[in-house]
């Protein structure tokens, strides 16, 4: 089982000889919980709403920086897809101390960060950070308000997720079909009055869930005379 966010789902993309596939060899179990991103600016910056931010960017092309924690991080994917929505050219600044992107707000040496509310929600309720709105279908109401990027008209939504997975189901799969064709082995299952049968994944699913439409009556009958 692994315990997973979305920096998972595009590992084959950003890293093309992982010895894994990280979508097809894991399967989801459940999703627990989204951090939608915020779009956090310096009041030094001097705009006050989304369309003012996305105005100063249309203004001065390549000339807005914006920081994230790393080039593939959840940051900054959040920033670039803001700037594809919106139809603007900012320019992503990599850091690897997180700390240091909330120093160089405050110093006005970047200009805008798209990150989850509780890394920088302390910044915000006192003010030396702006939240211009919430990637999400939702406002937020609570610990502040915080508008949707697409009530104030861009389509813009995005968010860490957090999840669990089962692990390299591919890979277990495998390795199971590979040790049933050893003769031994087989020998060693059919004496126990077992017949050597290899059926993966989701073929194995098909086969449970016929097997109970199959005996659903029989098995019906068995639990209304207990």
């Amino acid at each position: 089982m692994l315990f997973a966010n979305s920096g998972h789902a595009i590992l084959g993309t950003l890293n093309k000889n992982l010895p894994f596939d990280p979508v097809a060899d894991f399967a989801g179990v459940a999703l627990v919980g989204e951090a939608p991103a915020i779009v956090v600016v310096p009041p030094s910056l001097g705009v006050s709403s989304l369309q003012e931010f996305v105005a100063l960017a249309k203004s001065k092309p390549g000339e807005i920086n914006y920081g994230s924690a790393g080039i593939g991080t959840s940051t900054h994917l959040a920033g670039a897809y803001f700037a594809l929505k919106a139809g603007i050219d900012i320019v992503h600044v990599p850091y690897t101390v997180s700390a240091t992107i909330i120093a160089d707000l405050l110093g006005g040496r970047i200009q805008a960060s798209f990150v989850p509310m509780a890394f920088v929600l302390p910044l915000l309720q006192d003010g030396r950070l702006k939240a211009l709105a919430v990637a999400a279908k939702e406002p937020i109401a609570e610990p502040m308000a915080i508008a949707t990027a697409r009530s104030q008209g861009i389509d813009y939504q995005y968010a860490t997720w957090y999840g669990v997975l089962k692990g390299v189901v591919n890979t277990l799969s495998e390795a199971i079909a590979e040790a049933g064709k050893d003769p031994e082995l087989q020998a060693k299952i059919r004496v126990q009055g077992i017949e050597p049968r290899h059926i993966a994944r989701e073929a194995f699913d098909a086969h449970i869930r016929d097997e109970m439409v199959r005996l659903a009556p029989l098995l019906s009958s068995i639990g209304e005379n207990r």
